[in-house]
């Protein structure tokens, strides 16, 4: 195991809100994601930490899913945000005012506050929303903590940091982004994508929002980040929704490759890369869906 960043005694995970809601619940779906991570620690100073993972792209239906869940708030110790996009943050001032906390860390990557657009069908702005400027974040009690580099959150979990070192099918991100640079339109690939790892005993649970630097490549940057080569599960969005279907075999052969023990997606996914996922993998794939708690232990 990694003796640079520690080891995990426990890890529950509760996806707060994605598209799906699940059957016969009462939950709220939206398109985007959170999810409430609930991670415990042993070593000299045993202890807990609770972090929140992408804020969805509005407040309500998660505070509306987290009373439901019987979970509150205020328990919420530090907020990762995977990258820029509007429904992955457009929630983040809203649980802060819930909250009631003063300086809560908010980690993500320095580059979240570009301009950061889409033209195709029609110009849609993606980023992060006027709502949840500087200003208004610390307002509510929230204290930006913005590095390009990989983050220790706690004994057992570190954040990948920027991943530059892509597989070659997975250089460009699946949607045809575009940000400002010195004035001009240039294309947009993602480099604030970053996501979670924790670090068990049987091996890595990597979290991802929607794995826009590619799902492939999380896991090799996991791998050489933290010296460990078992994959125990991958929790998150993949975003092949829009991949034509030679990227989605490719990424499927090649994580099946990676033998990860369980592998739980949804979001930005798409039907067809998540039909292959289980067609390949059985049992061992799971959609994700509101509700849902993922525990190890």
């Amino acid at each position: 195991m990694s003796q640079e960043y520690g080891q995990l005694e426990a890890l529950q995970v509760t996806v707060l809100l994605e598209e799906n809601a699940g059957y016969n619940s009462s939950f709220l779906a939206q398109h985007g994601m959170s999810l409430l991570l609930e991670a415990w620690h042993g070593g000299s100073k045993p202890g807990k930490r609770t972090i929140l993972f992408d804020t969805g792209q509005s407040a309500q239906p998660v505070l509306h899913n987290m009373q439901l869940l019987g979970k509150d708030p205020q328990d919420i110790d530090l907020i990762f945000l995977s990258h820029c996009h509007y429904d992955h943050t457009g929630g983040l001032v809203g649980i802060l005012e819930a909250s009631k906390r003063c300086r809560v860390p908010i980690v993500g990557h320095p580059s979240i506050y570009r301009p950061h657009f889409s033209l195709k069908p029609t110009f849609q702005s993606l980023g992060m929303s006027p709502d949840c400027s500087r200003e208004a974040i610390e307002k509510a009690g929230g204290e930006l903590i913005l590095s390009a580099d990989p983050m220790p959150l706690m004994p057992g979990a570190v954040s990948t940091g920027e991943i530059n070192d892509r597989v070659s099918f997975e250089k460009s991100p699946t949607l045809s982004l575009q940000t400002i640079h010195e004035g001009k339109k240039v294309s947009d690939y993602m480099v604030d994508d970053s996501s979670l790892i924790f670090i068990t005993e049987e091996g890595l649970i990597i979290i991802t929002g929607c794995s826009h630097a590619g799902i492939t490549s999380i896991v090799e940057a996991a791998v050489r980040l933290t010296g460990i080569e078992h994959v125990s599960a991958l929790i998150g969005g993949f975003h092949l929704v829009d991949a034509d279907q030679a990227r989605i075999s490719r990424t499927v052969q090649t994580i099946t490759s990676m033998e990860v023990d369980n592998i739980y997606a949804g979001h930005c996914t798409g039907f067809k890369a998540e039909a292959n996922l289980f067609m390949e993998l059985g049992e061992r794939f799971q959609k994700l869906h509101t509700g849902m708690t993922i525990k190890y232990q």
